[in-house]
C-alpha cells in the first residue's frame, strides 16, 4: 500500500489508468460488482465517478460498456471555464471531465475511483495529494490479441498503440500495479482488496 502524503481531504482519490487492451473496464466492473453487500460502509464510502465526455449518447453502446454523461463540446468548454470539473483533458478527439463534486465526496471521507488519462496524473497529484494511481496492465501479446479481437484498427494502428503504451508507464511511490493477463477474477479481487483497505484507512483518520 502506498504511503499517504498529507492531504486536506480525509478521503482518497484512486486514478485508474492503463494501456489499451489491458481490460480496465472489465476489471473495474468485476471489482465493483464483487464488493460485499455486508461490508460496512462499502457502498457509501467507495464512489465510482461518471465522467463527462463529448461523445453523443447514441454512441454509448459502442464504448465497451462504459457509462458516461454526454455533453456537446461548447457546453463542455463553458463548464470547464466555470470550474465545473476537478480534472479535464483531451484524448482521441474527445474531451473528458471529472465533476468537481468529487471534492465533496473526498471531504466526506470517501474513496473516489475515476478512470483517467495518464496525462493528468501530475496535475492530480498537485491538487489531491495522497492519491493512489491504479495501473492496470497486461503483457504486450495479450493486449495485442485483445485489440485485434475488437476489430476496430489494423495491424499498424495496433502496433502504434502498443508502442505508445510502453513509453507511458506511470512512476512513483503512489502507483499500484495490477496485471490482467488472464484471470479476471484474480485481478478484480486485488483491486477490490485495495479499495476496501483504503476505506478502512480513511475510517481511522
Amino acid at each position: 500500500m502506498p504511503e499517504r502524503a498529507p492531504s486536506p481531504f480525509p478521503g482518497r482519490l484512486v486514478l485508474v489508468v492503463g494501456p489499451s487492451g489491458a481490460g480496465k473496464d472489465s476489471v473495474m466492473r468485476a471489482a465493483r460488482d464483487g464488493l460485499p453487500d455486508g461490508e460496512p460502509d462499502a457502498g457509501r464510502d467507495i464512489r465510482f465517478v461518471t465522467r463527462w465526455i463529448t461523445r453523443p449518447a447514441e454512441d454509448e453502446a459502442a464504448t465497451v460498456g462504459e457509462a458516461h454523461r454526454p455533453v456537446d463540446p461548447e457546453t463542455f468548454e463553458r463548464l470547464a471555464g466555470e470550474g465545473a470539473f476537478a480534472l479535464h483533458w483531451a484524448a482521441h478527439g474527445l474531451r473528458y471531465g471529472l465533476p468537481v463534486t468529487i471534492e465533496g465526496w473526498l471531504a466526506e471521507g470517501a474513496v473516489v475511483v475515476a478512470n483517467v488519462s495518464r496525462t493528468v496524473i501530475d496535475r492530480a497529484r498537485a491538487r489531491y495529494p495522497g492519491l493512489v494511481v491504479l495501473h492496470i496492465t497486461a503483457a504486450p501479446a495479450v493486449r495485442a490479441r485483445r485489440l485485434a479481437a475488437r476489430g476496430r484498427e489494423g495491424e499498424a494502428e495496433v502496433a502504434a498503440r502498443l508502442a505508445r503504451a510502453d513509453l507511458a508507464v506511470p512512476e512513483g511511490g503512489d502507483v499500484v500495479m495490477v496485471a490482467n493477463d488472464g484471470d479476471l477474477a484474480a485481478a478484480a479481487a486485488r483491486v477490490r482488496d485495495l479499495l476496501l483497505t483504503l476505506v478502512r484507512e480513511a475510517g481511522r483518520r
